[in-house]
């Protein structure tokens, strides 16, 4: 008689989302780290780090650089581990498996981003791309710990809680992307390239920093006067309350992140501030996602403990 099937239960593979999900929260803020302490250079060659070594002299940049892709193989582990976990978890569901599968996928391609930088001498085109999709599988990692909270699939319950409210929410995904688009933009015509003294100057998008500050806080200005507009349509309405809670929260974040990139912009761009407007926009993608995905309303999985999130 053949042994029982190893499986993991339902209540810890949530866990191992979580893990995920944290760790395309990490890589992009890493990611960032490497570009404001301008060690984006640190390393000039790919997977090694100089001449076909694994080190280089010692130096603060080469540390951090490398540093970053030992943190990206670990994460990589952490989702590799995760995507075995969602094949072998006691109910498995495809969902969860494709979701995993993707988060795969994407760190192998955000690392192929990573190779095209470095030898590319830090282009900002493709530093860009290279923020913008990891932003997106940020939103990947969201939706993977979510689903793994709830029940999805044939036969599964998923109340729309208000469908005016769901076609608002996909309809402000475009606001949303545009105003990613062009704070990415501001960044790649900013002061801080990734490079340091010493290196070659790394080349900037070709429009100067100020007219794209004033295009991204006009964006900005545009995606707050929305979310407001839906927080007060949502305050006059019956709107279940888990759809005022995210609104809320879209709305506390986007005025923290505006402050942050108001103060940073004042203050001539300090390192510090960019970090932190980076990890506003991680914030904010977060809250996007989670409010797309309060639309409606599913059952929980069995032994997974209900939270305010």
């Amino acid at each position: 008689m053949a042994p029982p099937r190893r499986t993991v239960p339902v209540p810890v593979f949530r866990w191992f989302a979580l893990a995920s999900f944290l760790s395309m929260i990490l890589i992009v803020l890493s990611g960032a780290a490497v570009r404001l302490t301008g060690s984006g250079l640190g390393c000039p060659d790919w997977p090694t780090c100089f001449k076909g070594r694994i080190t280089s002299p010692w130096g603060i940049h080469h540390f951090i650089e490398y540093g970053n892709r030992m943190i990206t193989a670990l994460l990589f582990i952490v989702v590799a581990i995760t995507f075995v976990a969602a094949i072998m978890r006691r109910t498995q569901r495809r969902d969860l498996i494709v979701l995993a599968g993707m988060l795969i996928g994407g760190i192998l391609i955000d690392a192929a981003l990573g190779a095209f930088v470095v030898y590319s001498k830090l282009n900002p085109w493709l530093v860009s791309l290279h923020l913008l999709f990891s932003l997106a599988m940020v939103v990947v990692g969201a939706v993977l710990y979510h689903r793994s909270k709830y029940i999805y699939g044939p036969g599964a319950r998923s109340d729309v809680r208000d469908p005016h409210f769901q076609r608002i929410a996909r309809l402000l995904w475009i606001p949303f992307v545009i105003l990613v688009i062009t704070g990415t933009a501001t960044t790649g015509s900013g002061p801080h390239s990734g490079a340091s003294q010493g290196q070659l100057v790394a080349k900037r998008l070709p429009f100067a920093f100020s007219n794209a500050a004033w295009v991204h806080s006009a964006t900005a200005l545009l995606f707050i006067g929305l979310i407001v507009g839906l927080l007060l349509a949502v305050w006059q309405s019956d709107a279940p309350k888990a759809l005022q809670l995210g609104v809320r929260r879209l709305v506390y974040i986007a005025l923290v992140q505006a402050a942050i990139g108001l103060t940073q912009y004042l203050t001539h761009v300090p390192a510090v501030l960019v970090e932190l407007h980076v990890a506003g926009a991680v914030s904010l993608t977060i809250g996007m996602t989670q409010f797309h995905l309060r639309q409606s309303a599913h059952d929980r999985e069995p032994g997974t403990k209900k939270v305010s999130a």
